[in-house]
């Protein structure tokens, strides 16, 4: 197989486009429905309040370790590259195959049902409105990126805008409304799993921050600002997830925000009264515009880069150098993702389906690609020039630790949907076991 893919990514992605890309596919709608879960695991409010700032923290020693694999590696292909070179051209094609086949059509298929859900609460098209709205998503977000990188950069940009805009004002009006005098904030929730547990629903929460690294080969001067995009990244939206969730905890109280299912709704319509189902409805809809428009523009960066390194695949290593897009990788990732969503109009319980598969190949990759860092550190014989993960080798160590437990957890919490997700990465062996023996793989990159 050669490289000759008809064109290469371009550096036009700044600092701040960056950071819409990932705050974008960070923030969706998670915040709306599993802060409930989490303070079920909280004795206080103090608690449930460090349990998001916990989450921040270590997403944040993830995020450190991924800034150095970007500098010193960087690449369109992000996790993928990292595990191809630093660990098996065939553990990097497997993830590859998740991804594809699980892990981002099945997040863009996810986040497209739910803008369904609430776009239908606003007008409904009948039977399967919330199909016909996310497969409408799909396609003109698919269609959006196609036309070009800067289309899809300047919508997240904006959408993005938007969605921070939208929780900072819902985090100020929550802290700043009258609300009864509580004298008891504790509650007998707490357990010795507690912080495992809600750990679980946080980090989901702050799950997406590593798909920064598939901007690396398009962001400007990547090797001095990749650091400080992940950083800024990270800390921008702890701050955005503890000033809402403080203003869930003044307005409900801990008791209330234990028993309540669709938190968001609530806690708006406490503030706006009777506009505010609508008013979150528009909310989580431009959430889940971000999280989907955000997913997949790096979600095809991993598909161009398989396509560019097994000639297998090599259908989905052309990049378009007229409009900066890897073309066909969009094309089949959105029918894939459109596939999901037609399959999904079907059954009753499609979103918590397409949650639940994707924890396991999710923690499992995280892990290996964060273990890379030691295989390239010494390789090198030492320090990583460009960028070097703080207080090395324990910040990638404790997150090592961090995924690990994360993977035990996701399996042992989500039964047989985690071995569907499983099962589904199995299903990429038998491509993998034809590529190696009808093909020769590319050379280094």
């Amino acid at each position: 197989m050669n490289r000759k893919t008809g064109g290469h990514p371009s550096p036009t992605f700044t600092i701040l486009s960056t950071l819409a890309v990932m705050v974008g596919i960070v923030i969706g709608i998670g915040i709306f429905r599993l802060p409930p879960i989490v303070a079920a695991n909280a004795a206080t409010g103090t608690e449930f309040i460090l349990f998001w700032v916990a989450g921040g923290a270590i997403s944040l020693l993830g995020a450190l370790c991924y800034a150095e694999l970007a500098t010193a590696h960087p690449d369109a292909g992000g996790e993928y590259h990292f595990l191809y070179k630093g660990l098996n051209p065939n553990i990097a094609f497997l993830f590859s195959w998740a991804r594809i086949a699980v892990i981002q059509t099945g997040s863009i298929a996810l986040a497209a049902f739910i803008l369904g859900d609430y776009a239908s609460l606003i007008l409904n098209l009948g039977s399967y409105s919330s199909a016909i709205y996310a497969a409408v998503a799909v396609i003109t977000l698919t269609a959006m990126n196609i036309l070009g990188t800067s289309y899809s950069r300047r919508a997240q940009n904006i959408i993005t805008l938007l969605i921070v805009a939208s929780l900072m004002i819902l985090a100020v009006a929550g802290l700043i409304a009258e609300t009864p005098v509580r004298t008891n904030d504790i509650s007998d929730a707490s357990s010795e799993n507690a912080f495992g547990a809600a750990m679980i629903f946080v980090l989901l929460t702050y799950g997406g921050w590593n798909e920064t690294v598939y901007l690396s080969a398009e962001i400007k001067e990547v090797r001095q600002k990749m650091a400080t995009v992940l950083v800024a990244g990270i800390g921008t939206i702890t701050l955005i997830y503890t000033a809402v969730n403080y203003a869930y905890l003044n307005v409900l109280g801990l008791e209330q925000l234990q028993n309540v299912d669709a938190v968001g709704a609530v806690f708006s319509e406490i503030l706006f009264g009777v506009n505010g189902e609508f008013l979150i409805s528009i909310i989580v809809i431009i959430a889940a515009l971000s999280t989907a428009n955000a997913t997949i523009i790096t979600g095809a960066r991993t598909n161009y880069a398989l396509g560019r390194d097994f000639s297998v695949l090599k259908y989905l290593g052309q990049w378009n150098k007229h409009s900066n897009t890897p073309q066909n990788a969009l094309l089949v990732q959105g029918a894939i993702a459109l596939l999901l969503v037609i399959l999904g109009a079907f059954t009753e319980e499609a979103v918590s389906t397409m949650v639940d598969y994707t924890a396991p190949v999710f923690w499992l990759f995280l892990l290996l690609t964060t273990a890379t860092i030691f295989i390239f550190r010494r390789r090198q014989g030492g320090q990583n020039s460009t960028y070097s993960v703080p207080f090395y080798p324990f910040t990638p160590i404790i997150f090592i630790i961090v995924c690990g437990y994360m993977l035990y957890s996701s399996v042992a919490f989500t039964g047989w949907g985690a071995l569907f997700g499983i099962g589904v990465l199995l299903l990429g062996i038998p491509l993998l076991f034809y590529q190696n023996n009808h093909t020769v793989t590319i050379n280094d990159h």
